[in-house]
């Protein structure tokens, strides 16, 4: 072994190990936190285009809508689309509606033809829980407008606002019915309540 020759000393060794370890360390808790990072935003997304899919569907209901809608305000609104365009399942006008389960999480979509609700177990109906669990549904309409608001526990709500949504009037059966009852000269039926009074009137 040559004198000239300098080798490491264990101290220098141990102190390189340990410079190496916090070095390992630091890298490691970097790599973590970016490794969680990109599952947030995996996870935000996903969430966001779950969310965004949700309000494109209900958004085209009552776009495509005849203008035949219903809503049922509550803890939890309810609305229903007498018939729309935008049918999931292949139908060419379908009766939809949309609610939130009775537990207050789920908010779901019903798409049928001349069901009624409560749905019955004969009732032809598809059921798509879509969204849950939900702090918010909500819908306000006025004078052609209607605004819709919803949120999941925990995130932030989601609104946006349709235009030009005019309720269908109604049905022109009764008025047909009246000019053809005002032709033949006769006089058109009595409402119960008026029956009632009409005979409390003729007993006096």
């Amino acid at each position: 072994m040559h004198k000239g020759t300098k080798a490491f000393t264990l101290i220098e060794m141990l102190v390189s190990v340990a410079l190496l370890g916090l070095v390992l360390a630091g890298l490691y808790s970097m790599l973590d936190r970016q490794r969680r990072s990109n599952a947030d935003i995996v996870g935000y997304l996903e969430n966001s285009s779950a969310k965004n899919l949700v309000a494109s569907v209900l958004y085209r209901d009552l776009l495509y809508s005849d203008g035949n809608i219903s809503i049922v305000e509550g803890e939890f609104d309810r609305v229903c689309i007498g018939a729309t365009k935008n049918s999931l399942y292949g139908l060419g006008e379908a009766e939809v509606c949309w609610l939130v389960e009775k537990d207050g999480t789920t908010l779901v979509r019903l798409e049928g033809n001349a069901y009624t609700l409560p749905l019955s177990h004969e009732s032809r109906v598809a059921v798509d829980r879509v969204m849950g669990p939900m702090k918010l549904f909500d819908l306000s309409y006025a004078k052609g407008r209607l605004l819709v608001l919803m949120q999941k526990e925990g995130d932030v709500a989601y609104t946006f606002l349709l235009r030009g949504i005019y309720k269908a009037p109604k049905s022109s059966k009764r008025k047909r019915a009246g000019k053809r009852r005002r032709k033949r000269g006769e006089r058109a039926p009595k409402h119960p309540s008026q029956k009632a009074a009409a005979q409390v009137s003729e007993k006096r």
